[in-house]
């Protein structure tokens, strides 16, 4: 009685302590969710109050123990922090939700963040002075860099990693109030208060003072920006907004700087121009400050905003600054502090300090066309991303918000809450569109990335927990199946990512899965576990239809399955699956629709000690086996029976590693490849096994080689149907115009035109068009109109290399992909339904596309069998790589746990299952990589055959005249002492005048216009006259003919015998013209006296 009261009290004293933990855990909750709220309404909060994960978390584990799980509580706070006004149950805590639209909920709040906050990144700007804020950001997209402007003249230059790539500090009393880039000029422009600022930031040397200051101005500068016009040359125009509403427009000439740059032939320095020499005009179109002002290039106008509430926003072209015609204005209470333009929206978002975001219609000034509120505090910053239609807005109290412009709906709301409060205002905002970031500029400068840009947090992407061991696609559902070591069995949607469902343990309680099959229906699928079970499964509800179970004896024959493939059947209502084991057995699994068990039917002879006695080709006969129905390979046994049965330990190096299956008209097939590089094809037409390729030295066992050496790690046959070469020879005959127009909208999609030369244009064409109607097979009539060419077997080696093989055991091909790295293993195979591209992986995580669509056909020249591209979709392992055709995507599992979407043509990266958002498939512009991958595809281009000759060598230097005239004495080249170290170049100034040779654009011409038919050599030679020698005069004069042509050339001379003279002088030999015009006799016989 007593233990009874005792146990009875211990619990009384256990649920009253549970109930105290509950109010403590409602109070902790509704602490963190006002927090939140205050958070979401702009309050600032004190960074030692803020309840972040890590408090929330210890406090949790002291209220209810430690058993409460990490994930659970991340979870249950993370709904908290989406959405704090939701109704939350303490059950949540410990991972029960009382409904499961609670925690889709919370995952779909997950999914609508527009931006990642948890993972932004801060850029503190080096050199800058004290208490030094960064007062704009500009970004220029066709250059990829990013420009920032500090309040107190830091000017900063960033490339696209954001590294530094220059900077220069402005030294000027007035502060920096904005800068932008000069197109044209190639300049960077900035105003501060009375200034004008240029910075070449190219200059070389010193040029971090290279810059110009145009003053001084009639008021105080607060905005600047340059209009783009691209019909300008060497000239850009700039717009300033001051202090007394006036708009002003700079014409800024390159002539400007380039003669005072000039100049300045000692140190570059900063250089002052009067403003007033520069043409300008200006115009008062606010009566308070100029907060924005911008140049659409859309609309062909400007912008500029005031806190003026009658004149706030002024939109108008350029010619209204010159002359007193009315402009367009929009009015909204308090002024406007900044707008932007939407280019696909065709609408102008303003916001200022009456809180609220208006849309404007630019051709509609008297009423906006929709309002956005939301903010507590003043709308200092706006911004657009234009590919997601979304407006970025800024309020004063570092509050962000995200709506979307077509539904007029907030996203999301996020806030700033590092730093006190003199660091609050944000003075500057950007959005980068080329890599997906939204940019802020205070005292530091803070860059906030898009959650899809982002595929994971922190970790790597991962679909399962564990390894995946099986990747399956069902071409007709567009799903994918994938298994993990786990035995966790998941089926995914492909064009959104999906899951639809998920079986675990399919086999028994911790019975790894290892193989998996779909049959050509894709109704069905079976697997195989390590333990030598066989089930199957129906594919659209995962339900369980057939078992093979596990035999008493199989533990002794290791049966577990590496290989499993669907047979046709030759009659209805059964099921036939060709299985490999591991020990190399392959065997034949049937099942019947009335039976719920598979049945061992069918086993191949071990054939590999006839092999290993150097029989290269061993005969099958028929087995008198009698059978009830018809099964796709014969019950066969082997003809020799005479062999040498010693055990050699190289046996085992015999087990059959994987295999390929080829049952199509004229051909039943099965190749082997084992582990010691031995390809073996069975032939059930001819009743033959062959063995078509032993290396050397592989039966030789070296304990200092690798015993992997030779291994062949996956088999594949290359087999183009009937249908497949009649459509690919009818492409060959269309002209390239209607091959274009046939090709569909999806010929072009995700892929780059730089790749593929025509052949591959054209099988990537055939590869998308009607990839079901490939597979179905056709009338017999119709396979007779084109011979169909043997099949090649292709070999992916533990050595790195694919290999190419006919079905006499020729070796066609010996290829080793190009990754960038030295030979990787190889570990997966596939090929599309046409055969015309080949897609392979290996052990480093690397995808290989090779077009192997012209090398099938005889007579297999190796040139045709080209690399197109090469990826690095992993960091571990590939277990399997598929490619999709109609989609034209590629699909990579790993051991890494995660099965990945990339676009086949360009290797870029779409996202992996089990991420919270859903895929896009639809190629976009944006180029990411997985947060474990850090290397760009490779692209191999075909080598054009007019550039194969090309001159691979730089032209020589020559001698410039005019390089030498410039020098200073000549007496540098007299000069016979031995020059010191580092004084060669100082010294002979005959190598300072040596340049590259100029190339001429024009045909060279001679100075003597009347003797053009002496070529461009000897007629360019000047004409030296020489008086003859008195006694010599029977020398010939070498040339005189041509001195006496061009005597008569001279203006003055008959004009009557010019056409005669012409007439002549074409019918004389070119032998006589291609002379030199000298009288050489004086040069080398003396002139003697009479």
């Amino acid at each position: 009685m007593d233990i009874r009261e005792e146990k009875h009290l211990s619990i009384e004293l256990q649920i009253s302590n549970f109930r105290t933990a509950l109010k403590e855990f409602e109070k902790l909750v509704e602490h963190a969710a006002a927090q939140k709220r205050d958070e979401r309404a702009g309050l600032f909060i004190q960074k030692e109050d803020i309840i972040d994960y890590d408090k929330f978390y210890v406090a949790v584990q002291e209220l209810f123990g430690p058993e409460v799980k990490n994930q659970d509580v991340k979870r249950f706070y993370r709904k908290l922090c989406n959405n704090p006004d939701a109704s939350i149950d303490w059950c949540e805590i410990f991972g029960y939700f009382s409904s499961e639209e609670d925690s889709l909920a919370s995952q779909m709040d997950e999914e609508n963040l527009v931006f990642l906050v948890s993972r932004k990144q801060r850029v503190v700007i080096s050199g800058s002075r004290r208490r030094d804020v960064i007062k704009c950001i500009v970004k220029i997209p066709q250059l990829d860099l990013l420009i920032t402007a500090s309040q107190k003249g830091l000017i900063t230059v960033f490339n696209s990693q954001m590294r530094v790539q220059t900077s220069t500090n402005v030294t000027d009393t007035s502060w920096i109030t904005g800068c932008d880039y000069l197109s044209q000029l190639k300049r960077i422009v900035a105003t501060s208060e009375r200034t004008i600022i240029v910075w070449d930031y190219k200059a070389q040397g010193s040029g971090q003072e290279n810059y110009f200051v145009i003053k001084p101005m009639d008021h105080c500068l607060l905005c600047v920006c340059v209009v783009s016009l691209p019909d300008q040359l060497c000239r850009d125009d700039i717009l300033l907004g001051d202090d007394g509403g006036f708009v002003n427009k700079f014409t800024i000439n390159s002539d400007d700087f380039g003669l005072k740059q000039a100049k300045s032939k000692k140190k570059l320095q900063s250089q002052v121009l009067d403003s007033k020499n520069f043409k300008s005009v200006k115009r008062k179109l606010h009566n308070d400050w100029v907060m924005k002002i911008r140049y659409i290039t859309a609309l062909s106008c400007f912008g500029s905003c005031s806190l003026d509430s009658v004149h706030s926003l002024v939109l108008e072209s350029l010619k209204r600054l010159e002359d007193n015609l009315p402009v367009r204005e929009f009015s909204m209470p308090r002024g406007a502090n900044t707008f932007c333009y939407c280019t696909k929206a065709n609408v102008i978002i303003t916001g200022g300090d009456d809180k609220v975001l208006r849309l404007w219609h630019p051709n509609i000034s008297t009423k906006p066309v929709g309002k956005l509120v939301g903010h507590m505090f003043s709308i200092m910053e706006i911004v657009t991303n234009e590919k997601d239609q979304h407006v970025i807005s800024l309020s004063s109290a570092k509050v962000f918000r995200v709506w979307d412009i077509q539904t007029l709906s907030l996203l999301q709301v996020f806030h700033d809450s590092h730093g006190g409060p003199g660091d609050m205002q944000i003075y500057s905002m950007v959005y980068d569109s080329n890599h997906g970031m939204l940019i802020t500029g205070s005292s530091v400068m803070d860059m906030y990335p898009l959650t899809r840009m982002v595929q994971d947090t922190k970790q790597i992407p991962h679909t399962h927990e564990r390894e995946i061991n099986v990747m399956l696609y069902n071409r007709y559902f567009h799903q994918v199946l994938t298994i993990c070591s786990e035995s966790i069995i998941k089926v995914w949607e492909l064009e959104t990512g999906l899951q639809i469902y998920q079986i675990l343990d399919p086999h028994g309680f911790s019975v790894e899965l290892t193989s998996a099959a779909i049959d050509e229906t894709g109704f069905l699928f079976a697997t195989g576990a390590y333990n030598g079970t066989i089930k199957i499964w129906d594919f659209g509800s995962g339900q369980e239809m057939k078992v093979l179970p596990e035999g008493k004896d199989w533990k002794e024959e290791e049966p577990w399955l590496r290989r499993l493939i669907f047979l046709k059947a030759q009659e209805k209502h059964q099921h036939l699956v060709l299985t490999l084991e591991r020990n190399g057995k392959i065997k034949m699994v049937q099942g019947k629709e009335e039976e719920a068990y598979l049945v061992v039917i069918w086993e191949l002879p071990n054939v590999m000690p006839f092999l290993q006695d150097v029989n290269h080709t061993v005969h099958l006969r028929t087995s008198p086996k009698h059978r009830s129905m018809r099964i796709p390979f014969p019950d066969v046994e082997l003809v020799e029976k005479n062999f040498s049965q010693h055990i050699n330990p190289s046996l085992r190096l015999m087990e059959v590693n994987c295999i390929d299956l080829l049952q199509v008209e004229g051909y039943n097939l099965i190749v082997a490849g084992t582990l010691n590089g031995v390809i073996v094809l069975w032939n059930f037409v001819n009743s033959t096994v062959k063995e078509l390729y032993r290396p050397e030295d592989c039966f030789t066992v070296d304990p200092d080689l690798d015993p992997k050496r030779f291994r062949i790690n996956n088999i594949l046959f290359l087999f183009r149907s009937p249908e497949c070469a009649r459509r690919s020879s009818q492409d060959s005959v269309c002209s390239s115009s209607q091959c274009d127009s046939s090709k569909g909208p999806q010929s072009n999609k995700g892929s780059k035109q730089s790749i593929h030369d025509n052949e591959v244009k054209g099988e990537k064409t055939d590869v998308t068009a009607g990839e079901q109607q490939l597979v179905d097979k056709k009338q017999p009539g119709d396979t007779n109109v084109i011979d169909t060419q043997p099949p090649v077997i292709v070999t992916a080696h533990e050595d790195g290399h694919l290999r190419f093989w006919t079905m006499e055991g020729k070796l066609l091909k010996n290829m080793l992909p190009f990754t960038k790295h030295s030979a990787i293993s190889l570990t997966s195979l596939y090929t599309d339904s046409c055969t015309r591209v080949l897609l392979t992986g290996n052990v480093e995580g690397h995808v290989i596309l090779c077009s192997v669509g012209s090398f099938l056909d005889p007579p297999h020249e190796e040139k045709k069998l080209k690399q197109l591209l090469a990826w690095r979709a992993h960091s571990l392992e590939i277990i399997q790589v598929i490619y999709v055709e109609d989609k034209q995507m590629v699909l990579t599992a790993s051991i890494d746990g995660s099965v990945r979407l990339w676009h086949a043509f360009n290797g870029h990266y779409c996202g992996y299952f089990g991420q919270r958002r859903m895929f896009e498939i639809s190629q976009t512009s944006d180029f990411i990589l997985p947060c474990d991958v850090n290397e760009y595809p490779v692209e191999i281009k075909e080598e054009n055959k007019f550039t194969e000759k090309k001159q691979k060598y730089e032209y020589p230097l020559v001698f410039d005249q005019q390089k030498w005239k410039k020098m200073s004495s000549m007496s540098l080249l007299f000069k016979r002492t031995p020059p010191k170290a580092f004084e060669v170049d100082h010294d002979f100034k005959f190598f300072k005048s040596l340049s590259s040779p100029k190339i001429r654009r024009r045909a060279l011409k001679g100075f003597l216009t009347e003797n053009r038919e002496a070529g461009i050599v000897f007629g360019s030679l000047p004409i030296y006259r020489v008086p003859s020698p008195t006694s010599l005069r029977f020398l010939p004069l070498i040339g005189s003919d041509a001195q006496r042509e061009s005597a008569d050339g001279i203006p003055g001379k008959k004009k009557g015998v010019h056409v005669q003279h012409e007439k002549m002088s074409q019918r004389r030999s070119l032998k006589r013209h291609l002379v030199p015009q000298i009288n050489l006799a004086s040069s080398f016989f003396p002139s003697i006296s009479k």
